[in-house]
């Protein structure tokens, strides 16, 4: 049986970053499942489809083609054979991903896709239900969290790094407003596992928090 790590929790928690490290202290291959959504998002913007208009959203999951390669143990998200890890990090399409993940039908299709993953690879996912819903026999769960405020100054610090425009109160109340939808969404809503350990990372450093998780999932 396959070695599978679960890690949920909201937006800026740091889940990508601990997984990516945890992932390559232990030998296991990262699956970010949030990119596979913002490589839908991604799509769903360039075609312009209305993310009201669900039956037109479903028809456009169904169509475009969002997977994940391994490139020295590296995960690249390929929209229709395309390379778009470099384009999928911004707020707008973020927001789109979080707006389309609502629907049932395409988490249904997403969640497929990462279950055909985990069946033949050794995996740490990190998502919104991947505890609850994708590996639900997962060994080792964790909910990694932060404070609204935390995350925001995270999201604001990384997008000032990279040189971009923005304005923390506005990070912070998209963030909150990504919550309420991801935790109130009829299909797969954002929750902590029964199973899982709780992690808070708002006082932590990431160091911490990765020798905690790797304490963890030894046990």
């Amino acid at each position: 049986m396959n070695r599978h790590i679960a890690i949920d929790g909201p937006a800026g928690a740091g889940k990508s970053t601990i997984a990516k490290a945890v992932a390559k202290k232990k030998g296991l291959i990262y699956v970010d499942t949030g990119a596979m959504y913002r490589a839908f998002g991604l799509y769903l913007l360039r075609q312009q489809v209305d993310v009201n208009d669900q039956d037109a959203v479903i028809a456009a999951c169904e169509r475009a083609d969002v997977s994940i390669a391994f490139e020295n143990n590296e995960q690249v998200v390929l929209l229709n054979g395309e390379n778009v890890n470099g384009q999928i990090r911004t707020e707008e399409v973020g927001n789109m991903a979080s707006a389309c993940s609502t629907i049932p039908r395409v988490r249904e299709i997403m969640v497929e896709r990462q279950q055909q993953i985990a069946r033949e690879k050794d995996v740490i996912m990190d998502g919104r239900d991947i505890g609850t819903v994708v590996l639900p026999d997962a060994k080792t769960k964790i909910y990694l969290t932060a404070s609204s405020k935390v995350r925001a100054k995270r999201r604001y610090d990384e997008l000032k790094e990279k040189g971009v425009d923005c304005d923390l109160k506005k990070i912070e109340a998209d963030i909150i407003e990504r919550d309420e939808r991801d935790m109130n969404r009829a299909a797969s809503p954002l929750r902590q596992a029964d199973d899982a350990i709780l992690v808070d990372t708002s006082d932590l450093s990431i160091d911490e928090v990765i020798a905690k998780i790797l304490e963890l999932s030894d046990g």
